[in-house]
């Protein structure tokens, strides 16, 4: 039997953990799931880690880690994986939203052969200042990287263990580990789940989440698409730019020509045409831009002499003590 480990980061969820246990152990039981269940307190400040502390001396199957103080999610669910011994891995959250009588759908989609699926809250119980902003973001992460999916912010998903051996979480990437999986080639699927009223507490996300998720998935998009090639995006930007700006100013140089030759009395000074301004900037920002794609270049060319810039299946017939001599790039596809 495949053993699970469900993650759930934990801050200010005191009034929830004893009745979300209860129907994990619940669904646990009428599933036949092997499981644990592992509790990350992300600096909380009330009840929520005695909570924990209780739960676990109960239910051999619950761990608690307790974070020193408030580290962000990204970081709760890395220690929590982590600490994890299954083979599969669950994430949810813990105020009561997320149904753990899902749980079984979202394993039985991963036996259709998937190694990342992702909860779709396809009916929401949020506010619309959340719910829309949350569909444009939707969009715009399909639209930029190819991976569409309903909701990239849903928590409750489900992974196989290899799949965080390629994919690292930091700062609020939480949200994008599809997104990062599905760049290395693990395949990535949704599911649709059931999404509750919350019953405790209040919302830890506000307007600022919006500002950190843009934020990120421009680095997102750039790191799955352009991480080992960063002059095809800085570059081709940049030469945009240059392009344009010589454009300019060779208008420029063709019409003070011909106006010096044919009315040198009823010319209007370049120095006093926007379009000099204009072309100059272009110039250098285009120059500027190529300058740092050819820096980029070097330095991610120095970096990933030693990084692992694949990632393997399987293998056959090859010896295990072989397999750390492999450090050779597998070369990207042209856009």
């Amino acid at each position: 039997m495949t053993k699970n480990s469900i993650v759930i980061p934990v801050f200010n969820e005191a009034e929830s953990l004893q009745q979300l246990h209860g129907e994990i152990d619940q669904i646990s039981s009428q599933a036949g799931l092997d499981l644990e269940i592992i509790f990350v307190d992300d600096g909380s400040t009330d009840e929520s880690w005695p909570q924990i502390e209780r739960l676990a001396g109960q239910d051999a199957r619950v761990r608690g880690i307790r974070f020193r103080r408030n580290f962000g999610k990204a970081a709760a669910l890395s220690a929590g994986i982590k600490a994890s011994s299954g083979e599969v891995i669950i994430t949810m959250d813990a105020d009561l939203q997320d149904d753990p009588k899902e749980i079984p759908s979202l394993l039985a989609k991963m036996d259709e052969g998937y190694e990342v699926v992702s909860g779709w809250k396809k009916i929401r119980h949020d506010p619309w200042h959340k719910t829309m902003p949350s569909k444009v973001f939707n969009f715009l992460v399909g639209f930029l990287t190819g991976v569409r999916l309903h909701d990239h912010n849903c928590g409750f998903k489900c992974y196989r263990r290899e799949v965080f051996d390629d994919v690292e979480l930091y700062g609020e990437r939480h949200r994008f580990i599809p997104v990062l999986a599905a760049a290395y080639g693990w395949k990535v699927s949704e599911q649709v789940v059931e999404h509750r009223s919350r019953q405790h507490g209040q919302s830890k996300y506000g307007f600022k989440r919006f500002i950190t998720g843009s934020l990120d998935l421009m680095t997102v998009y750039f790191l799955t698409g352009f991480q080992n090639r960063p002059q095809h995006l800085l570059g081709t930007i940049g030469l945009v730019f240059f392009l344009l700006g010589g454009l300019g100013l060779g208008y420029l140089a063709i019409y003070w020509v011909i106006r010096m030759m044919f009315d040198p009395e009823g010319w209007l000074p370049l120095h006093q045409r926007p379009l000099v301004i204009y072309s100059l900037g272009a110039l250098l920002v285009g120059a500027q831009l190529m300058s740092i794609g050819f820096l980029a270049e070097l330095i991610t060319a120095s970096s990933r002499r030693d990084k692992k810039t694949y990632s393997i299946k399987s293998t056959t017939n090859l010896p295990d003590q072989e397999t750390p001599h492999f450090s050779a790039t597998v070369p990207e596809e042209s856009d």
